[in-house]
Protein backbone atom coordinates (compact mmCIF):
# COMPACT_ATOMS: atom_id res chain seq x y z
CA UNK A 1 0.00 0.00 0.00
CA UNK A 2 1.52 3.34 -1.18
CA UNK A 3 1.03 5.74 2.02
CA UNK A 4 2.16 8.35 -0.01
CA UNK A 5 -1.10 8.35 -2.27
CA UNK A 6 -2.67 11.78 -2.92
CA UNK A 7 -5.77 12.03 -0.57
CA UNK A 8 -9.24 11.88 -2.50
CA UNK A 9 -10.24 15.46 -3.37
CA UNK A 10 -13.18 16.65 -6.01
CA UNK A 11 -16.74 18.61 -5.39
CA UNK A 12 -18.45 15.18 -3.66
CA UNK A 13 -15.44 15.15 -0.99
CA UNK A 14 -15.89 18.91 -0.12
CA UNK A 15 -19.02 18.78 0.33
CA UNK A 16 -18.98 15.86 2.50
CA UNK A 17 -16.26 17.53 4.47
CA UNK A 18 -17.90 20.88 5.23
CA UNK A 19 -19.96 21.15 8.28
CA UNK A 20 -23.30 19.47 7.81
CA UNK A 21 -25.21 22.67 10.15
CA UNK A 22 -23.60 24.91 7.71
CA UNK A 23 -24.74 22.90 4.58
CA UNK A 24 -28.51 22.46 6.11
CA UNK A 25 -28.35 26.87 6.77
CA UNK A 26 -27.14 27.46 2.96
CA UNK A 27 -30.23 24.95 1.88
CA UNK A 28 -32.63 26.88 3.90
CA UNK A 29 -30.94 30.47 2.02
CA UNK A 30 -31.22 28.99 -1.29
CA UNK A 31 -34.52 27.39 -0.74
CA UNK A 32 -36.20 31.06 0.47
CA UNK A 33 -34.48 32.95 -2.17
CA UNK A 34 -35.69 30.55 -5.06
CA UNK A 35 -38.85 30.61 -3.24
CA UNK A 36 -39.37 34.38 -3.27
CA UNK A 37 -38.50 34.37 -6.61
CA UNK A 38 -41.13 32.12 -7.68
CA UNK A 39 -44.07 33.44 -5.78
CA UNK A 40 -42.75 37.01 -7.42
CA UNK A 41 -43.29 34.95 -10.95
CA UNK A 42 -46.88 33.97 -9.44
CA UNK A 43 -45.61 30.15 -9.17
CA UNK A 44 -46.62 28.31 -6.58
CA UNK A 45 -45.94 25.03 -6.73
CA UNK A 46 -42.78 22.83 -7.82
CA UNK A 47 -42.47 20.29 -10.45
CA UNK A 48 -43.64 16.43 -9.09
CA UNK A 49 -39.70 15.83 -10.29
CA UNK A 50 -38.01 18.60 -7.60
CA UNK A 51 -40.54 18.09 -4.94
CA UNK A 52 -39.66 14.22 -4.90
CA UNK A 53 -36.41 15.89 -3.49
CA UNK A 54 -38.34 16.89 -0.05
CA UNK A 55 -40.33 13.65 0.08
CA UNK A 56 -37.64 11.46 -0.01
CA UNK A 57 -35.93 13.53 3.10
CA UNK A 58 -39.31 13.15 5.38
CA UNK A 59 -39.81 9.42 4.60
CA UNK A 60 -35.99 8.90 5.19
CA UNK A 61 -37.04 10.91 8.89
CA UNK A 62 -39.62 8.62 9.49
CA UNK A 63 -37.93 5.82 9.12
CA UNK A 64 -35.40 6.24 11.37
CA UNK A 65 -37.69 6.91 14.23
CA UNK A 66 -38.43 4.04 15.70
CA UNK A 67 -35.35 2.03 15.38
CA UNK A 68 -33.31 5.00 17.06
CA UNK A 69 -35.65 5.11 20.14
CA UNK A 70 -35.40 1.37 20.32
CA UNK A 71 -31.62 1.18 19.88
CA UNK A 72 -30.40 4.55 22.18
CA UNK A 73 -33.15 3.96 24.75
CA UNK A 74 -31.59 -0.18 25.58
CA UNK A 75 -28.00 1.00 25.60
CA UNK A 76 -28.90 4.36 27.39
CA UNK A 77 -31.22 2.33 29.98
CA UNK A 78 -29.03 -0.31 30.21
CA UNK A 79 -25.57 1.72 30.74
CA UNK A 80 -27.30 3.25 33.88
CA UNK A 81 -27.15 0.67 36.10
CA UNK A 82 -27.86 1.41 40.40
CA UNK A 83 -25.92 -1.88 41.04
CA UNK A 84 -22.86 0.10 39.75
CA UNK A 85 -22.72 3.42 40.41
CA UNK A 86 -25.41 3.08 43.81
CA UNK A 87 -26.78 6.21 45.27
CA UNK A 88 -24.82 8.63 43.11
CA UNK A 89 -25.95 7.13 39.74
CA UNK A 90 -29.82 7.10 40.90
CA UNK A 91 -29.93 11.13 42.37
CA UNK A 92 -27.64 12.08 39.01
CA UNK A 93 -30.60 10.11 37.15
CA UNK A 94 -33.55 11.75 38.74
CA UNK A 95 -31.69 15.53 39.15
CA UNK A 96 -30.71 15.31 35.13
CA UNK A 97 -34.45 13.79 34.03
CA UNK A 98 -36.66 16.54 36.57
CA UNK A 99 -34.22 19.94 34.75
CA UNK A 100 -34.97 18.24 31.40
CA UNK A 101 -38.61 18.16 32.02
CA UNK A 102 -38.48 21.78 33.23
CA UNK A 103 -36.64 22.60 29.97
CA UNK A 104 -40.12 21.58 28.73
CA UNK A 105 -42.41 23.27 30.89
CA UNK A 106 -40.05 26.21 30.30
CA UNK A 107 -40.00 25.86 26.60
CA UNK A 108 -43.80 25.61 26.36
CA UNK A 109 -44.25 28.52 28.56
CA UNK A 110 -41.61 30.73 26.40
CA UNK A 111 -43.82 29.41 22.97
CA UNK A 112 -47.12 30.60 24.90
CA UNK A 113 -45.96 34.03 25.26
CA UNK A 114 -44.20 34.58 21.91
CA UNK A 115 -46.94 32.25 20.59
CA UNK A 116 -44.22 32.10 16.47
CA UNK A 117 -45.58 31.01 13.80
CA UNK A 118 -45.81 31.52 9.80
CA UNK A 119 -49.57 31.15 9.33
CA UNK A 120 -48.69 28.42 6.67
CA UNK A 121 -51.57 27.31 4.92
CA UNK A 122 -54.03 24.51 6.41
CA UNK A 123 -53.18 20.96 6.39
CA UNK A 124 -54.93 18.02 4.98
CA UNK A 125 -58.44 17.32 7.06
CA UNK A 126 -56.58 13.61 8.17
CA UNK A 127 -54.08 15.79 9.61
CA UNK A 128 -56.40 18.40 11.11
CA UNK A 129 -58.33 15.02 12.64
CA UNK A 130 -55.12 13.75 13.77
CA UNK A 131 -54.78 17.23 15.68
CA UNK A 132 -57.36 16.82 18.04
CA UNK A 133 -57.11 13.51 18.86
CA UNK A 134 -55.36 14.40 22.08
CA UNK A 135 -57.22 17.05 23.48
CA UNK A 136 -60.10 14.21 23.53
CA UNK A 137 -58.22 11.83 25.64
CA UNK A 138 -57.75 12.44 29.83
CA UNK A 139 -54.12 12.72 31.14
CA UNK A 140 -54.76 8.86 33.20
CA UNK A 141 -55.77 7.68 30.05
CA UNK A 142 -52.28 8.65 28.43
CA UNK A 143 -50.56 7.56 31.39
CA UNK A 144 -52.38 4.26 31.29
CA UNK A 145 -51.66 3.56 27.34
CA UNK A 146 -47.90 4.28 28.42
CA UNK A 147 -48.12 0.54 28.54
CA UNK A 148 -48.57 -1.78 25.89
CA UNK A 149 -50.73 -4.88 25.09
CA UNK A 150 -48.32 -5.84 22.35
CA UNK A 151 -44.99 -4.55 21.82
CA UNK A 152 -44.80 -5.98 18.15
CA UNK A 153 -48.08 -3.86 17.41
CA UNK A 154 -46.36 -0.50 19.14
CA UNK A 155 -43.45 -1.10 16.88
CA UNK A 156 -45.48 -1.61 13.98
CA UNK A 157 -48.23 1.05 14.35
CA UNK A 158 -45.33 3.30 15.62
CA UNK A 159 -46.60 4.35 19.08
CA UNK A 160 -43.87 6.07 20.09
CA UNK A 161 -44.89 6.83 23.89
CA UNK A 162 -45.57 2.89 24.45
CA UNK A 163 -42.03 1.94 22.43
CA UNK A 164 -39.98 4.41 24.81
CA UNK A 165 -41.51 3.06 27.90
CA UNK A 166 -40.97 -0.64 26.92
CA UNK A 167 -37.46 0.12 25.52
CA UNK A 168 -36.58 1.89 29.14
CA UNK A 169 -37.90 -1.71 31.26
CA UNK A 170 -35.86 -3.95 28.53
CA UNK A 171 -32.94 -1.64 29.34
CA UNK A 172 -32.95 -1.68 32.97
CA UNK A 173 -33.28 -4.85 33.12
CA UNK A 174 -30.94 -5.89 31.33
CA UNK A 175 -28.72 -3.75 33.32
CA UNK A 176 -29.04 -5.86 36.39
CA UNK A 177 -28.33 -8.89 34.23
CA UNK A 178 -24.95 -7.41 33.24
CA UNK A 179 -23.74 -7.56 36.89
CA UNK A 180 -25.48 -10.84 37.85
CA UNK A 181 -23.13 -13.31 39.91
CA UNK A 182 -24.09 -15.83 37.29
CA UNK A 183 -22.07 -16.11 34.51
CA UNK A 184 -24.08 -17.40 32.33
CA UNK A 185 -26.55 -14.45 32.41
CA UNK A 186 -23.87 -12.15 32.61
CA UNK A 187 -22.72 -13.57 29.28
CA UNK A 188 -26.00 -14.03 27.14
CA UNK A 189 -26.92 -10.12 29.09
CA UNK A 190 -23.64 -8.89 27.70
CA UNK A 191 -23.99 -10.17 24.14
CA UNK A 192 -27.82 -8.36 24.18
CA UNK A 193 -26.08 -5.36 24.91
CA UNK A 194 -23.97 -5.73 22.03
CA UNK A 195 -26.70 -6.33 19.79
CA UNK A 196 -28.73 -3.35 20.69
CA UNK A 197 -25.27 -1.01 21.01
CA UNK A 198 -24.49 -2.25 17.30
CA UNK A 199 -27.74 -1.36 16.41
CA UNK A 200 -27.39 2.29 17.46
CA UNK A 201 -24.43 2.65 15.98
CA UNK A 202 -25.75 1.51 12.88
CA UNK A 203 -28.98 3.99 13.04
CA UNK A 204 -25.92 6.83 13.81
CA UNK A 205 -24.76 6.05 10.93
CA UNK A 206 -27.73 6.00 8.84
CA UNK A 207 -28.46 9.70 10.51
CA UNK A 208 -24.94 10.71 9.17
CA UNK A 209 -25.77 9.87 6.07
CA UNK A 210 -29.95 11.16 6.31
CA UNK A 211 -28.07 14.60 7.59
CA UNK A 212 -25.92 14.69 4.66
CA UNK A 213 -28.69 14.64 2.33
CA UNK A 214 -30.48 17.29 4.76
CA UNK A 215 -29.34 20.21 2.67
CA UNK A 216 -30.91 19.34 -0.51
CA UNK A 217 -34.49 18.41 1.53
CA UNK A 218 -34.30 21.16 3.17
CA UNK A 219 -33.62 23.50 -0.08
CA UNK A 220 -36.69 22.04 -1.73
CA UNK A 221 -39.21 21.78 0.97
CA UNK A 222 -38.29 25.82 1.91
CA UNK A 223 -38.64 26.59 -1.22
CA UNK A 224 -42.29 25.00 -1.91
CA UNK A 225 -43.32 27.20 1.65
CA UNK A 226 -41.99 30.17 0.25
CA UNK A 227 -43.35 30.14 -2.87
CA UNK A 228 -46.69 29.30 -1.39
CA UNK A 229 -46.30 31.82 1.33
CA UNK A 230 -43.78 34.66 0.36
CA UNK A 231 -40.92 36.07 2.60
CA UNK A 232 -43.29 36.66 5.71
CA UNK A 233 -42.41 33.44 6.64
CA UNK A 234 -38.58 34.70 7.72
CA UNK A 235 -39.93 37.11 10.66
CA UNK A 236 -41.19 33.72 11.86
CA UNK A 237 -37.72 31.80 12.54
CA UNK A 238 -36.63 34.97 14.21
CA UNK A 239 -39.36 34.87 16.79
CA UNK A 240 -38.56 31.05 17.36
CA UNK A 241 -34.72 31.81 17.62
CA UNK A 242 -35.64 34.65 20.64
CA UNK A 243 -37.77 32.65 22.10
CA UNK A 244 -35.41 29.44 22.56
CA UNK A 245 -32.83 32.24 23.70
CA UNK A 246 -35.09 33.97 26.00
CA UNK A 247 -35.69 30.43 27.30
CA UNK A 248 -31.82 28.98 27.74
CA UNK A 249 -31.25 32.26 29.90
CA UNK A 250 -33.89 31.65 32.27
CA UNK A 251 -32.82 28.25 32.44
CA UNK A 252 -30.07 28.91 33.67
CA UNK A 253 -31.05 31.93 36.37
CA UNK A 254 -33.64 30.31 37.63
CA UNK A 255 -33.35 26.28 37.29
CA UNK A 256 -29.16 26.38 37.90
CA UNK A 257 -29.44 29.06 39.82
CA UNK A 258 -32.10 27.86 42.20
CA UNK A 259 -30.44 24.92 42.36
CA UNK A 260 -26.78 26.35 43.10
CA UNK A 261 -28.50 27.96 45.60
CA UNK A 262 -30.31 25.04 47.36
CA UNK A 263 -26.97 23.35 47.42
CA UNK A 264 -25.43 26.19 49.42
CA UNK A 265 -23.25 26.36 46.66
CA UNK A 266 -21.40 29.91 45.39
CA UNK A 267 -22.91 31.09 42.38
CA UNK A 268 -20.00 33.09 41.39
CA UNK A 269 -17.10 30.85 41.90
CA UNK A 270 -19.19 28.01 39.80
CA UNK A 271 -19.91 30.65 36.84
CA UNK A 272 -16.37 31.22 36.99
CA UNK A 273 -15.28 27.68 36.07
CA UNK A 274 -18.41 27.27 34.25
CA UNK A 275 -17.77 29.66 31.91
CA UNK A 276 -15.37 27.85 29.53
CA UNK A 277 -16.77 24.67 28.91
CA UNK A 278 -20.17 26.89 28.16
CA UNK A 279 -18.11 29.24 25.64
CA UNK A 280 -16.69 25.70 23.96
CA UNK A 281 -19.75 23.94 23.75
CA UNK A 282 -21.56 27.37 22.09
CA UNK A 283 -18.93 27.61 19.55
CA UNK A 284 -18.48 23.70 18.83
CA UNK A 285 -21.96 22.70 19.68
CA UNK A 286 -21.08 18.99 20.77
CA UNK A 287 -21.14 18.21 24.45
CA UNK A 288 -19.14 14.99 23.70
CA UNK A 289 -16.35 17.25 22.42
CA UNK A 290 -16.32 19.83 25.54
CA UNK A 291 -16.28 17.02 27.58
CA UNK A 292 -12.57 17.15 28.15
CA UNK A 293 -13.15 20.73 29.33
CA UNK A 294 -15.95 20.13 31.24
CA UNK A 295 -14.41 17.51 33.41
CA UNK A 296 -11.65 20.24 34.25
CA UNK A 297 -14.01 22.74 35.15
CA UNK A 298 -15.04 20.03 37.98
CA UNK A 299 -12.07 19.51 38.64
CA UNK A 300 -10.84 23.00 39.49
CA UNK A 301 -14.53 22.88 41.35
CA UNK A 302 -13.35 20.29 43.96
CA UNK A 303 -15.32 17.35 42.63
CA UNK A 304 -14.15 14.41 43.48
CA UNK A 305 -13.20 12.03 40.43
CA UNK A 306 -15.22 9.09 41.18
CA UNK A 307 -18.39 11.20 40.83
CA UNK A 308 -17.74 13.42 37.60
CA UNK A 309 -16.05 10.44 36.08
CA UNK A 310 -19.19 9.12 35.99
CA UNK A 311 -22.08 12.19 36.04
CA UNK A 312 -20.34 13.98 32.95
CA UNK A 313 -20.18 11.40 30.43
CA UNK A 314 -23.76 10.32 31.13
CA UNK A 315 -25.05 14.09 30.95
CA UNK A 316 -24.00 14.39 27.63
CA UNK A 317 -25.87 11.19 26.86
CA UNK A 318 -29.01 11.96 28.99
CA UNK A 319 -29.38 15.71 29.61
CA UNK A 320 -30.79 17.71 27.57
CA UNK A 321 -32.17 20.73 28.86
CA UNK A 322 -31.55 22.96 26.22
CA UNK A 323 -32.73 20.09 23.45
CA UNK A 324 -35.89 20.41 25.53
CA UNK A 325 -36.87 24.14 25.81
CA UNK A 326 -36.14 24.17 22.39
CA UNK A 327 -38.78 20.88 21.98
CA UNK A 328 -41.44 22.89 23.35
CA UNK A 329 -40.74 26.01 21.60
CA UNK A 330 -41.01 24.56 18.15
CA UNK A 331 -43.55 21.60 18.59
CA UNK A 332 -45.45 24.85 19.36
CA UNK A 333 -44.20 26.65 15.97
CA UNK A 334 -45.32 23.73 13.85
CA UNK A 335 -48.59 23.27 15.57
CA UNK A 336 -49.85 27.13 15.39
CA UNK A 337 -48.71 27.63 11.67
CA UNK A 338 -50.36 24.39 10.07
CA UNK A 339 -53.08 24.51 12.22
CA UNK A 340 -53.60 28.14 13.50
CA UNK A 341 -54.17 27.04 16.80
CA UNK A 342 -51.62 26.54 20.28
CA UNK A 343 -50.95 23.23 22.06
CA UNK A 344 -53.68 21.82 23.87
CA UNK A 345 -53.03 20.89 27.41
CA UNK A 346 -53.23 17.09 26.58
CA UNK A 347 -50.36 17.85 23.60
CA UNK A 348 -48.10 20.07 26.09
CA UNK A 349 -48.50 17.22 28.95
CA UNK A 350 -47.21 14.50 26.01
CA UNK A 351 -44.44 16.97 24.84
CA UNK A 352 -43.08 17.27 28.45
CA UNK A 353 -43.63 13.21 28.79
CA UNK A 354 -41.88 12.19 25.46
CA UNK A 355 -39.00 15.08 25.36
CA UNK A 356 -38.01 14.16 28.55
CA UNK A 357 -38.22 10.05 28.67
CA UNK A 358 -36.68 10.06 24.82
CA UNK A 359 -33.46 12.25 26.99
CA UNK A 360 -32.09 8.58 27.77
CA UNK A 361 -29.95 8.07 25.12
CA UNK A 362 -30.48 10.12 22.37
CA UNK A 363 -28.25 12.89 23.08
CA UNK A 364 -25.17 11.29 21.40
CA UNK A 365 -27.21 10.88 18.13
CA UNK A 366 -25.64 13.65 15.30
CA UNK A 367 -28.74 15.60 14.83
CA UNK A 368 -30.53 14.44 17.88
CA UNK A 369 -32.52 17.72 18.15
CA UNK A 370 -34.02 17.46 14.93
CA UNK A 371 -35.08 13.68 14.83
CA UNK A 372 -36.18 14.39 18.53
CA UNK A 373 -38.56 16.77 17.53
CA UNK A 374 -40.13 14.67 14.58
CA UNK A 375 -40.49 11.85 16.84
CA UNK A 376 -42.12 14.37 19.78
CA UNK A 377 -44.72 15.44 16.71
CA UNK A 378 -45.45 11.92 16.14
CA UNK A 379 -45.82 11.36 19.22
CA UNK A 380 -48.71 13.98 20.02
CA UNK A 381 -50.44 12.33 16.52
CA UNK A 382 -48.95 14.69 13.66
CA UNK A 383 -46.56 12.69 12.34
CA UNK A 384 -44.51 14.53 9.41
CA UNK A 385 -45.22 13.35 6.39
CA UNK A 386 -44.23 13.52 2.99
CA UNK A 387 -45.72 16.44 0.68
CA UNK A 388 -47.76 18.19 3.67
CA UNK A 389 -47.50 21.98 4.83
CA UNK A 390 -46.38 20.69 7.82
CA UNK A 391 -42.68 19.15 6.40
CA UNK A 392 -42.34 22.50 4.89
CA UNK A 393 -42.73 24.04 8.32
CA UNK A 394 -40.02 21.69 9.66
CA UNK A 395 -38.10 22.35 7.70
CA UNK A 396 -37.67 25.82 7.94
CA UNK A 397 -36.92 24.87 11.56
CA UNK A 398 -34.10 22.47 10.66
CA UNK A 399 -32.78 25.49 8.71
CA UNK A 400 -32.20 27.47 11.47
CA UNK A 401 -31.21 24.67 13.57
CA UNK A 402 -27.19 25.38 13.87
CA UNK A 403 -28.05 28.68 15.43
CA UNK A 404 -30.18 27.04 18.23
CA UNK A 405 -28.17 24.43 18.58
CA UNK A 406 -25.55 26.58 19.79
CA UNK A 407 -27.18 28.16 22.85
CA UNK A 408 -28.95 24.48 23.41
CA UNK A 409 -25.49 22.30 23.70
CA UNK A 410 -24.15 25.53 26.16
CA UNK A 411 -27.07 24.97 27.73
CA UNK A 412 -26.50 21.13 28.20
CA UNK A 413 -23.04 21.58 29.11
CA UNK A 414 -23.48 23.64 31.61
CA UNK A 415 -26.35 21.29 33.01
CA UNK A 416 -24.65 18.65 33.13
CA UNK A 417 -21.93 20.93 35.45
CA UNK A 418 -24.63 22.27 37.90
CA UNK A 419 -25.81 18.55 38.35
CA UNK A 420 -22.96 17.07 39.18
CA UNK A 421 -22.04 19.90 41.31
CA UNK A 422 -25.00 19.83 43.31
CA UNK A 423 -24.96 16.04 44.08
CA UNK A 424 -21.05 16.29 45.14
CA UNK A 425 -21.95 18.95 47.47
CA UNK A 426 -25.02 16.60 48.63
CA UNK A 427 -23.15 13.48 49.24
CA UNK A 428 -19.79 15.42 50.38
CA UNK A 429 -17.72 14.35 47.23
CA UNK A 430 -16.10 17.34 47.29
CA UNK A 431 -12.26 17.58 48.13
CA UNK A 432 -10.89 19.39 50.89
CA UNK A 433 -9.78 22.12 48.91
CA UNK A 434 -12.75 22.34 46.78
CA UNK A 435 -13.43 26.52 46.47
CA UNK A 436 -17.42 25.73 46.56
CA UNK A 437 -17.35 24.60 50.31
Amino acid sequence: MDNNAPKKSGILQAYLNFNVLYKILIGLVIGAIAGVILAASGVTALPPWISMFGTIFTRLLKMIIIPIVVGSLVVGASSVSPANVGRVGIRVVIIYLLTSACGVIIGLIMANIFQPHAALEAVTEMAAEAAGKTADVSVWTVIAEIIPTSVLTSLVNETVLQVIFFSLVFGLCLSFMKVSDDERIRTISTTMYNVFDCLAEIMMKIVRGIMQYAPIGVAVLICEVFAKNGAKVAGALLTVTIACFLGYAIHIVLIYGGLLKIFKIKIGTFFKEARTPFITAFVTRSSNGTLPTTMTAAENLGVEKEVYAFSLPLGATINMDGTAIYQGVCAFFLVMSCFGRGLTMGEMGMIVLLATLASIGTAGVPGAGAIMLAMVMQGIGLPIEEASVLAGAYAMILGIDAILDMGRTALNVTGDLTCTCCIAKRLGFLRDDSPLR
